[in-house]
């Protein structure tokens, strides 16, 4: 929905196709980074996504052993950006948001009950077979075709393109409660990280709920992991009476580390979760999919247009996958063994050096811009 908004603006025709017959209204990802929400600013969706969001100026980490050890404030980079928070609205509002807002242009336009199953590359431009709800099967052409469509992307298989990575043995649980969690730790911040060597976890607070994530181990079957008590068990071992309130839901999903062998094969483009997956830890999924987006459609505008020539194209491959494997990647898997490391040693350098960063103002600041995904779109431009 991004890409196709930035191309209808850009005056670019542009047609989405769905498989199901609405927009998802699954709970995914709710965290949008400062530069992101920069980037949805451009395109006139940002303040009815604040308007509906909650705004996390700090992040803070802690140890369930010490407690707080550090917290960050965005407010220090408010000069590298003009949204200096994190803000937590789910990914389904932005869609209906995008939606809403562009339904009214002739270049954007959105076919529900249309799955792509295939592609083909034909001269000049793509072939698409789609399936519809009767089971028949319908083509249609383009000019060029973008993946986003997830993890399990039929656009990558069609294409041959190898997802490579690994899959983390254990999963990971989200349970969303109106449990105040602050009742509990007063000091806590929206966002929230717990380390321990035994069961860290991950306290994510968004309207009217908070988000409570832990890792599951590998030998506790998906149907009682998905159980009232297992989650209830899970919520007192982080809070005493955490388990009392009502689950609103819950979530238990498999966690990969995985990146396409490319992002581009002739005329076909990945984007999002087809070209790139990995841990929740940092909420850079989602954004890092938006970031793919811009990039790869600003480029697309810009040739439309004719005002780049369509090797112009190939640098969004060479940007977007070095970027995801230097900083998207590392950072997630670094922040996992961060706040799981193994030993009570381990745990307190860990916590020390958190605290060490927090407390010198230039570290602190190279923090912030990493974390934030600022500084791998600071690469992405120097890869241009």
């Amino acid at each position: 929905m991004v890409a196709a908004a930035n191309l209808a603006m850009q005056g670019v025709p542009v047609t989405v196709f769905e498989g199901s017959p609405t927009l998802s209204s699954e709970s995914r990802a709710s965290t949008f980074h400062p530069p992101t929400l920069d980037m949805l600013d451009k395109l006139g969706v940002a303040d009815d996504l604040i308007k509906d969001g909650l705004m996390a100026p700090t992040v803070q980490y802690r140890s369930k052993a010490f407690g707080a050890v550090a917290q960050f404030d965005f407010g220090d980079i408010a000069d590298v950006t003009d949204h200096p928070y994190r803000l937590q609205s789910e990914q389904f509002k932005l869609t209906r948001i995008i939606q809403r807002h562009y339904q009214s242009n002739p270049n954007f336009r959105v076919e529900f009950n249309h799955a792509v199953k295939g592609v083909e590359q034909i001269d000049g431009g793509v072939r698409v077979q789609i399936e519809q709800p009767n089971g028949a099967t319908i083509e249609r052409t383009g000019r060029w075709l973008i993946g986003a469509d997830g993890a399990r992307s039929a656009v990558r298989k069609s294409v041959g393109l190898e997802f490579e990575g690994f899959t983390w043995p254990e999963r990971f649980l989200v349970i969303s409660t109106p449990f105040d969690f602050r009742s509990a730790y007063p000091d806590l911040a929206s966002v929230t990280y717990v380390a321990d060597p035994r069961q860290w976890f991950f306290l994510l607070r968004i309207p009217s709920m908070w988000r409570a994530m832990v890792p599951v181990d590998p030998d506790v079957p998906d149907d009682v992991a998905l159980g009232e008590a297992f989650a209830i068990q899970q919520l007192e071992s982080i809070a005493p009476g955490a388990g009392g309130p009502s689950i609103i839901h819950l979530t238990l999903y498999r966690v990969h580390q995985r990146v396409a062998a490319s992002f581009r094969r002739d005329r076909v483009f990945l984007a999002g979760d087809a070209a790139h997956i990995n841990n929740p830890l940092g909420g850079m999924g989602m954004n890092g999919g938006i970031h793919d987006a811009f990039s790869l459609t600003n480029r697309l505008a810009g040739v439309w247009h004719s005002a780049l020539d369509e090797t112009a194209l190939d640098g969004y491959d060479r940007e977007r996958r070095l970027v995801t494997l230097e900083h998207v990647q590392r950072q997630t898997i670094e922040n996992k063994r961060n706040l799981e490391a193994a030993t009570d040693a381990e745990h307190r350098r860990y916590c020390e050096e958190m605290q060490e960063t927090a407390a010198d103002k230039a570290r602190s600041r190279e923090f912030l811009l990493r974390i934030s995904m600022i500084k791998s779109l600071e690469r992405a431009a120097e890869l241009g």
